[in-house]
């Protein structure tokens, strides 16, 4: 009986698999789908061609620091100079497609040198080449400040622009992010990898998926206050980076802080420019000039000093024992 029922399929397989359903006919006839198909389409094709002649390119330059710490003004003027192919948004689901939580039993979005991979490399600029051409790139993703090794791994001859913010301030734009991205989903990572594996009640159940990035130990604060976790975050992002930072070479390390860009925005990019080998022109001194007033976040507006004291002062005191040691080390005065 079950071979007699499905004969009549069989017969009809071959012509039926070679036509669309008729569910999916209005997205064949969307405008948007078919040029978003035929984009894909384009960008595979490139990466097919650059498999084949590899072209060469140099290694890139990434812009790293923990969210919320100035890295999105950092890129943006860099950007400005015109000297590098660059995308506008960061490329989480790149880096976590090559090494992440959905490849590594969600340990975290961290990485080191023993995971780097010469197929990893080989994807990397593929899609490099594929949507931007053959140059020098310039990249902007949070998430690789935890895998500077990782990195240097694939890209020995890659520079780092590692910008750094006072933890009191670059905590306290966390929180507000996290509440935000509550609100819109902007920053939540559930639509990235899909439900946590493990239950998240971050803040007494408030938070059910954590958002920004995943950090190592990140189970251990499942439970804890919003502050708490903000903390754990800057905490690690920075001490991963500082630490891989050793065995970088120091010519493809450049240390940047955050609170340069009120105190001296013109000579701090000048030095970086320079640094990176790109002219430091009119254009882009005005623009610098102009940085403090220059908006940049979606959480909370133009750069400023100290807005922990307006924002979230009880919760960063809370955390200041957490994170008075690393500050300190980082060159911050907690008595300012």
């Amino acid at each position: 009986m079950a071979e007699s029922q499905s004969k009549p399929m069989q017969a009809q397989s071959p012509i039926l698999r070679g036509l669309p359903k008729l569910a999916s006919l209005p997205k064949l006839l969307d405008p948007e789908i078919r040029a978003k198909n035929l984009r894909q389409l384009r960008w595979r094709a490139r990466e097919l061609a650059w498999s084949v002649m590899r072209p060469a390119m140099p290694d890139p330059v990434f812009v790293i620091g923990c969210s919320r710490s100035g890295t999105t003004v950092t890129f943006e003027t860099f950007a400005a100079s015109g000297h590098f192919l660059h995308f506008d948004y960061e490329l989480p689901q790149l880096w976590d497609g090559l090494y992440g939580p959905l490849t590594n039993g969600w340990e975290s979005e961290s990485a080191d040198a023993t995971n780097a991979r010469e197929e990893h490399r080989n994807r990397a600029l593929a899609y490099f080449y594929a949507r931007l051409g053959a140059g020098p790139v310039l990249d902007k993703t949070c998430i690789n400040t935890l895998r500077v090794p990782y990195l240097h791994a694939l890209f020995p001859q890659a520079k780092f622009v590692f910008i750094q913010r006072d933890g009191r301030d670059n905590i306290s734009s966390m929180i507000d992010g996290w509440r935000l991205g509550r609100r819109d989903g902007g920053f939540g990572l559930q639509k990235q990898f899909g439900p946590s594996p493990d239950p998240v009640e971050i803040n007494g159940g408030e938070f059910r998926e954590w958002h920004f990035f995943l950090p190592p130990g990140w189970r251990d604060y499942n439970r804890a206050s919003l502050e708490e976790v903000c903390a754990y975050q800057w905490l690690t992002a920075n001490r991963l980076a500082l630490d891989a930072a050793r065995d970088i070479p120091p010519q493809q390390w450049i240390a940047l802080r955050y609170e340069d860009i009120f105190e001296r925005p013109v000579a701090m990019f000048r030095e970086a420019f320079e640094r990176l080998g790109v002219p430091f022109d009119l254009r882009i001194e005005e623009r610098c000039a102009s940085l403090a007033s220059r908006p940049t976040s979606v959480v909370k507006g133009v750069p400023q000093k100290q807005k922990w004291k307006e924002n979230n002062p009880a919760a960063i005191e809370r955390i200041l024992p957490m994170i008075a040691p690393l500050m300190r080390e980082m060159g911050y005065d907690l008595d300012r």
